[in-house]
């Protein structure tokens, strides 16, 4: 196959800047520690969920002054524990797993939105500084009594 000189040029110049875009990226993501997430501590066996420290006894408990960790276990169609309570100015660390299928964790009228999967432990905080009462919804469709799936947050 004979490719003209003009040709040549601008398939080197192409395949360089492919090379060096490769290069830059790969040694920006090298030098800034950047890595996927490690899975060791994230994981449990989800067909001993209700076996398993913290999620044996979900619930919510204080950590802290105005701080709480909230262990949450989503199941067919519901959560567990069916309500939480915190005062108002509380930062929630929210701790969630499953141990059927996948699940959603969405707390209506903030932006916590989680995709929860069997015996990965999700993780996400959020600061409740109104009072009032906050409906948290599964949106990962898990099956027929799927609408069902709820639980609350109250914020005294």
């Amino acid at each position: 196959m004979h490719l003209h000189r003009l040709e040549k040029i601008w398939l080197s110049i192409g395949i360089g800047m492919l090379a060096i875009f490769l290069i830059v990226l790969g040694t920006m993501a090298f030098t800034m520690g950047m890595a996927p997430p490690s899975m060791d501590h994230h994981t449990i066996d989800p067909t001993k969920v209700n076996q398993t420290a913290p999620f044996d006894k979900p619930g919510i408990t204080q950590t802290g002054n105005k701080q709480y960790e909230a262990v949450i276990v989503a199941y067919a169609f519901g959560y567990e524990p069916q309500k939480l309570e915190v005062p108002a100015g509380s930062t929630v660390d929210f701790m969630v797993t499953t141990s059927d299928v996948v699940h959603g964790f969405s707390i209506v009228g903030t932006n916590v939105n989680m995709m929860i999967e069997p015996g990965e432990i999700s993780h996400i905080s959020h600061t409740f500084d109104e009072p009032g009462e906050y409906l948290i919804i599964c949106n990962e469709y898990c099956g027929t009594g799927h609408e069902y799936m709820k639980t609350t947050i109250v914020v005294k």
